[in-house]
């Protein structure tokens, strides 16, 4: 028999692990909440690599530590962290924080289920599918298919993947030997994860052809035309185009019916990449940017983005309904997915993904807009759009600000042009100069910690910031301090 003395063990006391979790939650809403989202504070407290890795002590040792270190060790992860959620964090497409969705994240988290079957997850199973209803409908779709993903890179992946398996269903099986050589299409200004899906799907990069894009970065669809036919030229089968809405830098979207009308000639899967830009579906004011979207196969969707439902929140969405997902994907593990039990097995939605083991989802989104409904989305959505046009009139009443294009999105990117560059544009060493201007100002910002924005080159324009308007807390204070901060910063430049 085995002994029953319990082990000496911290994990048999739950009233000293609540004591810790309220502790914990303490110091969250303290340090995360009212600190983090404070125009006061710093976005971020900046250490050098090696400094920061003495201050939090990172070594993972035998014996344990008491409680009160414990809740150190919290707030000192919170003090050295990055604060997405405050109003002067606009380096990402991701930003702010939305109380119900965070509700809804502790809850998940708390629960610590999986979303593969209904035996486990009957609440979420149930509400995943309502989720992902409620989104089809904004697309234009009466019906169809759906999964959250791990991020939008995997939506994009498993739309090739699900393609490929539609236009030749025995490489599921037999693998690359069934398959000829494969095109699909996109857009120079398209996401990285296109080429990388490519390259883990056993297609290779060179699959991927790149269609040429306007001088706004939207994809020119004769250009696709042209494509597929050099591909077919080349000995190639076309299978897929994937379109994207809202591009990663410039916020630009493909025209998505001319895109269509290509894809329906050559009978090739239409993917809608709209990680960022398919929260703009809730506005009736915006959402003739996406015009044509209900023609397509399959769309990915980051709520996590532009809704702030908090990461993370990714939908790939599937007009077919021929349950194209578990046919792909689909393994039939006895041991999980057996089919004599005592509900409706079709409830069962882990086999339509590649992995085993998904986290839930759905429940920040669902209680987000339980709570803001799709009209306070929509306001948070038309929100961004106008202090995004807000911000462009703004830096073109001052001097050293040049716009990189009028933008269509909530991504502005622009130019500062310190002192010493003014009027010296004709000058032969102007734009090398000039692309040095924005990583020196991200340094000065990142290490004062007053605020984060994104900097890139572009084809042949030099650096440049990709200021993104996304958190729903900003006003046009936080968009007059940008100017002003950017202004103070590169005024010795």
């Amino acid at each position: 028999m085995a002994d029953s003395k319990p082990l000496c063990s911290r994990d048999g006391d739950p009233m000293a692990a609540e004591a810790l979790l309220r502790d914990v939650f303490g110091i969250i809403v303290d340090e995360v909440i009212r600190k983090g989202t404070s125009a006061s504070e710093k976005v971020c407290e900046w250490k050098e690599p090696e400094e920061l890795k003495q201050l939090l002590d990172l070594e993972l040792r035998n014996q344990g530590e008491a409680s009160e270190q414990i809740l150190a060790r919290c707030r000192a992860v919170i003090r050295y962290s990055v604060k997405t959620c405050h109003p002067r964090f606009f380096n990402q497409l991701f930003s702010g924080w939305d109380p119900h969705a965070l509700a809804g994240r502790i809850v998940t988290e708390s629960l610590n289920t999986s979303q593969y079957t209904y035996e486990i997850a009957p609440v979420f199973v149930l509400m995943e599918e309502e989720v992902l209803k409620k989104l089809r409908a904004l697309v234009g779709w009466s019906s169809g298919d759906g999964v959250f993903c791990p991020g939008g890179s995997i939506s994009n992946m498993y739309a090739v993947n699900l393609a490929r398996y539609q236009r030749y269903p025995d490489c599921k099986q037999r693998g690359l030997r069934a398959l000829p050589p494969l095109a699909l299409f996109t857009s120079k200004e398209c996401h990285y994860s296109i080429k990388k899906g490519a390259a883990f799907l056993g297609l290779g990069t060179d699959s991927v052809r790149i269609v040429k894009t306007d001088e706004r970065g939207k994809m020119i669809p004769e250009d696709l035309e042209r494509q597929i036919g050099l591909a077919e030229a080349e000995g190639a089968v076309p299978f897929l185009v994937s379109a994207t809405s809202g591009t990663t830098v410039l916020g630009a979207f493909d025209p998505l019916e001319a895109i269509a009308d290509v894809c329906q000639r050559h009978g090739l899967w239409l993917h809608v990449d709209a990680a960022w830009g398919g929260s703009v579906l809730l506005s009736q004011t915006h959402r003739h940017l996406l015009d044509g979207i209900q023609r397509a196969d399959s769309v990915a969707w980051n709520p996590h983005k532009l809704l702030t439902a908090g990461l993370q929140c990714s939908a790939l969405l599937l007009r077919d309904t021929s349950n194209l997902l578990r046919r792909c994907h689909g393994s039939q593990a006895s041991y999980l997915f057996q089919q004599d039990k005592f509900y409706d097995v079709a409830l069962d939605t882990g086999d339509k993904v590649v992995q085993c083991g998904r986290r839930v989802d759905c429940l920040k989104l669902w209680l987000m807009w339980k709570a803001q409904g799709g009209q306070g989305l929509e306001r948070r959505v038309d929100q961004a759009f106008a202090l995004a046009w807000y911000l462009v009139e703004e830096l073109k009443k001052r001097e050293g600000f040049e716009l990189v294009m009028e933008p269509e999105f909530v991504n502005v990117c622009f130019w500062f042009v310190p002192p010493s560059l003014r009027g010296r544009q004709k000058c032969p060493d102007y734009s090398e100069r000039l692309a040095k201007v924005a990583p020196v100002l991200k340094e000065r910002m990142v290490k004062a910690g007053s605020m984060m924005i994104g900097y890139q080159p572009h084809g042949t324009r030099g650096n440049f910031f990709r200021m993104v308007v996304a958190n729903p807390a900003l006003t046009r204070a936080d968009m007059d301090f940008l100017l002003n901060e950017l202004e103070r910063l590169g005024q010795d430049l």
